[in-house]
């Protein structure tokens, strides 16, 4: 009895195998982990706001319409409530989307117009900030680039045959990605050049 019930066991192992289960539960793990990853990052980001806008606020209190935007942009940020099933949410997922390329576009205007405000581009502090922003903005479109391509995998494998009849079988759909729209935004990371400050001419 207990010989027939491992070979029954090691049976189902491999109709799992061959019917590609085990793959489509790879590929699905990859997936929330690298979204686990985009979250984490993103968040990182947004952490960062309050501090930027006080920052600059400190030398630019008249960019008010600029610093609302950013504030606001931040805070449609937080009001999302990312869980796990946003993956199998195409609306929900769109938009996340969406309010994470709007606080992106929002920090690119605050960073030019940061431009005008020499001694703001010198404060140490706002400095230091940006510099954690643009290494942040990295992170983001490393960790972006890792989902998209687990999730590439992900929906590449379900429609394969036979995998896309166990898919079909046990509920596995295609999980929503980042748009091409989406993907010019980010790659357009949000950056202030620091310049040296010019020479003064020596006295006569």
């Amino acid at each position: 009895m207990r010989k027939f019930l491992t070979v029954l066991a090691a049976l189902a192992s491999l109709s799992l195998t061959n019917c590609g289960y085990n793959a489509i539960q790879q590929n699905d793990e990859t997936v929330k982990s690298s979204w686990s990853e985009v979250v984490n990052q993103y968040q990182r980001r947004a952490d960062l706001v309050p501090n930027i806008v006080n920052s600059v606020k400190g030398f630019a209190q008249q960019e008010k319409d600029v610093l609302l935007g950013v504030t606001n942009a931040r805070a449609r940020v937080g009001s999302i409530q990312v869980t796990p099933e946003v993956l199998n949410d195409p609306a929900a997922f769109q938009k996340f989307q969406q309010a994470q390329g709007e606080l992106t576009g929002a920090l690119s205007r605050l960073l030019v117009t940061t431009e005008n405000y020499p001694q703001l581009k010198s404060d140490q502090l706002f400095r230091d900030l940006v510099a954690q922003l643009e290494g942040t903005e990295n992170r983001i479109t490393v960790a972006r680039n890792r989902y998209i391509k687990a999730v590439q995998d992900y929906n590449v494998g379900i429609r394969t045959f036979p995998n896309n009849l166990t898919a079909m079988a046990f509920g596995y759909r295609e999980k929503p990605n980042f748009t091409v729209d989406n993907e010019k935004a980010i790659s357009t990371a949000p950056k202030v050049e620091f310049n040296a400050p010019s020479p003064q001419p020596a006295a006569k």
